[in-house]
């Protein structure tokens, strides 16, 4: 029965660590947007959507931009129904007490189901026809794209060309509604913002994860070894909550509330930074309790984290809007240090790998030689003992001949 030693396993985790990583990296390559969150959520953008207020002012409405701006958001906790009205002047959503409704037959139903807009209007799409409203929510709240609150050219405005290093106010937008039988406004403006230099942080994610990286070349059977892993566990632990933080985050920008929302959201659309995230967690304690096989489940993990939570994310360097309820720039934070950290960590774990694998390599090749150099030894002490044996009865030979006769029969004669 053959028996596999531990060169041969560490080498076969190590290309194990090696394939998952590519594998994933493929995978994330060719469906990105299934990690995105929503169809049309962007990652980010460049255009700033600002909400001024309605006008008159209602008291239980409110307004607010989500999604980096890509969707608006009403709320009507009033007694009485607010209606937005169409690109053609039809009624299109109604919010109130009952809940929320859109119009079958307002174009815009069709039109704003995407950011892009380009849906083909079905037959019953007629702005001239009265409403037939459908329920969508039984929630005071609807949510939807505008193309008046965005900006959907291709290229940028003329004064954006010209300066783009420049904030730019691109237009204010109103969009009309209808309280009751009188008429309001939704007032907001959209501007132009400047998009960061990526530079500096990809910079600081490249320095970071060959500094976690490089931990993984400390002699494993140390205590420096030991400490080098725990600390690559407790990065990488931390790296799997910036990414719990990040997602939640793009969550709450989206509109969830409460804890139940919040859950919703991830488990429909963020499942698996939220799977990431949450494997590097336990990754991370698995490597600081010193557990076997802590280096592969660190480059696993690593990989993991750096592509579906990192990779997914990177718009952030390159947007000067993104979808989180707080500054861009902690945004950038926390996708940094989950690249680093993740990244680092599957290099190190790889690195780990290899050297225990060439460590039982050495030591396998070590028994191969004492055992051999034992053969020899006591090959050769048989090889004395034999001879001894014959010169003994050489010996005894001797002393029974005489002459080359057998001495009894030179007595005889």
């Amino acid at each position: 029965m053959s028996r596999t030693g531990p060169a041969v396993r560490y080498r076969r985790l190590a290309r194990t660590a090696l394939v998952v990583a590519g594998v994933l990296g493929t995978v994330l390559g060719t469906a990105a947007p299934a990690v995105a969150h929503g169809a049309d959520a962007p990652a980010g953008t460049d255009y700033r959507t600002g909400i001024t207020g309605v006008a008159p002012a209602r008291d239980g409405v409110s307004v607010r931009a989500i999604e980096a701006g890509a969707r608006l958001e009403l709320t009507n906790r009033s007694d009485r129904p607010v209606e937005v009205i169409g690109y053609s002047g039809e009624p299109y959503l109604r919010v109130g007490p009952d809940g929320a409704f859109e119009n079958v037959h307002s174009p815009a139903t069709y039109l704003n189901r995407t950011i892009a807009g380009g849906t083909v209007l079905p037959a019953e799409a007629d702005p001239q026809a009265a409403p037939q409203w459908r329920r969508i929510a039984e929630e005071p709240t609807v949510r939807w794209h505008d193309r008046r609150a965005l900006w959907r050219e291709a290229e940028p405005p003329a004064q954006v060309r010209a300066a783009p290093d420049r904030v730019h106010r691109v237009r204010d937008w109103v969009i009309p509604l209808r309280d009751g039988t009188e008429p309001a406004e939704l007032r907001g403006t959209l501007d132009w913002v400047p998009p960061p230099d990526p530079y500096p942080w990809w910079v600081g994610v490249t320095v970071g994860l060959l500094a976690v990286g490089a931990l993984g070349l400390v002699p494993a059977g140390t205590r420096a070894g030991a400490r080098a892993l725990a600390g690559i566990g407790g990065l990488l632990a931390a790296g799997g909550l910036a990414a719990g933080v990040l997602i939640i985050g793009r969550e709450v920008d989206a509109g969830a509330e409460g804890v139940g929302g919040v859950l919703v959201g991830l488990l429909s659309g963020q499942i698996w930074p939220l799977l990431t995230g949450l494997g590097a967690l336990v990754a991370g304690g698995y490597a600081l309790a010193r557990r076997p096989a802590a280096d592969f489940t660190l480059a696993l993990a690593g990989t993991c984290l750096a592509l579906f939570a990192g990779i997914g994310n990177a718009a952030v360097f390159t947007r000067s809007v993104v979808p989180v309820p707080w500054p861009a720039q902690s945004a950038r934070i926390l996708t940094a240090l989950l690249l680093a950290a993740g990244a680092g960590a599957a290099a190190a774990g790889i690195l780990r790998l290899r050297t225990a694998a060439a460590a039982a390599a050495a030591a396998a090749e070590a028994g191969s030689g004492r055992a051999a150099e034992g053969a020899a030894d006591t090959a050769e002490g048989r090889a004395e003992g034999a001879a001894d044996t014959a010169a003994e009865a050489g010996t005894v030979g001797d002393a029974g001949t005489v002459g080359g006769e057998p001495a009894a029969v030179r007595a005889g004669g």
